[in-house]
């Protein structure tokens, strides 16, 4: 996963920085900071563990709950700094919030909760009767209301009516994801399909 041997432990007086992502979604969760002892832990358990100032070797979610499963660990260009992609159990703030830069690191995050929602829906046997499950069962409904939605945008946009062409727009994407679901891409897919054509 991670060879520590890239990391510069003694830039930062034996400390450094972990920048820490939910890996469904893209959110930042946290930063915080690692020395070798945590790291070891880290990649040993697959469980992300700190250092802090306060409480020295911490296990986070050992006393909450909300551990952070290890999903993938990357270091920056100086060997200084860590990625590491998490999925979390619970909030990662110890306010109680889902990220520690509260709601501005969520935002972006809308539509890889979605993707992620409707990934669930696919797999679980429980959503048979969901409206999501529906569409990724009927490939003719699902290109349907692609086409439905699309043109009520198209109205709403020539119309000049924002809140309705809002509404719509939403809708789009969220058929659009379900029908990409469909035929096996991700919301991931797409953003690297964005990434490229911008570099």
């Amino acid at each position: 996963m991670l060879d520590l041997n890239q990391l510069d432990f003694d830039k930062g007086a034996g400390l450094i920085t972990i920048v820490t992502q939910d890996a469904r979604t893209g959110a930042l969760l946290m930063v915080a900071h690692a020395d070798r002892e945590a790291m070891e832990c880290t990649l040993a358990t697959g469980e992300m563990h700190y250092r802090s100032r306060t409480r020295g070797l911490w296990h986070k979610g050992a006393t909450s709950g909300n551990v952070q499963r290890v999903l993938s660990l990357s270091a920056d260009c100086d060997g200084d700094a860590v990625l590491a992609r998490v999925v979390s159990d619970g909030p990662a703030c110890h306010t109680g919030q889902r990220s520690c830069f509260g709601d501005v690191a969520l935002g972006a995050e809308a539509l890889g909760v979605l993707d992620a929602t409707i990934a669930a829906r696919a797999t679980s046997e429980s959503s048979g009767t969901s409206y999501t499950r529906r569409l990724l069962d009927d490939r003719n409904l699902r290109l349907k209301k692609i086409g439905e939605e699309a043109a009520e945008l198209v109205t709403a946009c020539a119309d000049g009516d924002v809140e309705r062409a809002r509404e719509e727009a939403a809708d789009v994407i969220y058929h659009a994801l379900v029908a990409l679901r469909a035929v096996g891409g991700t919301f991931a897919d797409v953003q690297m399909v964005l990434e490229k054509r911008r570099s």
